[in-house]
């Protein structure tokens, strides 16, 4: 089937388009093209279409790419609606907070862990009691 669409010519950062009539099997980088349509630079946003060429081919049955078929809209070459061709936005999607299974929190006692463990880890498990100071008392004038 035969396309019109758009091959880029331009160099790096400088966007130069060529309206090309090619097979739609052939990448717009092959270089492979039938005929020459027309060209667009989208920075200076002035194509330049050979409008009787464009519509010979599209009543022979080529067809055009959707931002060609916009731009064709543009510069009244054919007439209709736009197409959008931009990528439709995904639904947001509502994040549902995920509960973390609830922790049962058991209360450990050092008593219950020196019964439950083995004699060599009871030794770092109890920390050592230190010994505490006795309230030291004031005297009374």
């Amino acid at each position: 089937m035969l396309r019109i669409r758009l091959q880029r010519v331009g160099r790096k950062h400088e966007p130069t388009f060529r309206l090309v009539l090619t097979e739609s099997q052939n990448s717009t980088k092959s270089g492979k093209f039938l005929d020459i349509l027309g060209s667009y630079d989208p920075r200076t946003d002035k194509p330049q279409f050979n409008a009787e060429k464009i519509k010979a081919w599209m009543e022979k049955g080529a067809k055009v790419t959707d931002t060609v078929h916009n731009l064709l809209i543009n510069e009244k070459i054919i007439t209709g609606k736009k197409i959008n061709v931009l990528p439709r936005k995904s639904p947001p999607v509502a994040e549902v907070p995920v509960e973390a299974p609830k922790a049962v929190e058991k209360s450990v006692t050092p008593d219950k862990v020196v019964a439950e463990a083995p004699a060599e880890v009871v030794a770092e498990v109890v920390p050592e009691e230190v010994p505490t100071e006795a309230p030291t008392e004031t005297p009374a004038t």
